[in-house]
């Protein structure tokens, strides 16, 4: 399972860092300009603090791998983990409307890939916290 917990971690830091493209990917500038000031800086603060969520938790998988795996802390956290991958894959599904995808070629390829991405973590972690 270590391999797969490095796997995860390096995705998971790459995807922390995607996040720095996120502003202009999807015209925050002109889309956050119409919310009042208190809802843009909430938004602004979450997806700072997820970005560093996530990035936190990938280096935990790439360099604690084997705490992870071995201890009972480890565990409970692989367990926590899991439930919150688990709740993201169901709303990935759930919680967006297919038309923000659906039959857009870039948006269903990037759905299905974090779809998959999202399970994968799921499985994995799961599979750690339950042993």
């Amino acid at each position: 399972m270590g391999y797969h917990l490095k796997i995860i971690g390096a995705l998971l830091i790459i995807l922390s860092l995607m996040h720095v493209v996120f502003p202009k990917r999807f015209n925050w500038k002109k889309e956050l300009s119409q919310l009042s000031l208190i809802n843009k800086q909430m938004f602004q603060v979450h997806v700072f603090f997820i970005a560093l969520f996530v990035l936190m938790v990938g280096l935990m998988n790439v360099f604690l791998t084997e705490d992870l795996i071995s201890t009972q802390l480890g565990k409970w956290i692989c367990l926590g983990l899991g439930v919150f991958w688990g709740i993201r894959s169901f709303i990935q599904w759930f919680g967006y409307s297919s038309q923000i995808w659906k039959g857009k070629f870039f948006e269903t390829t990037m759905h299905i890939l974090f779809s998959f991405f999202w399970v994968y973590m799921t499985v994995v972690y799961f599979k750690i916290g339950m042993v």
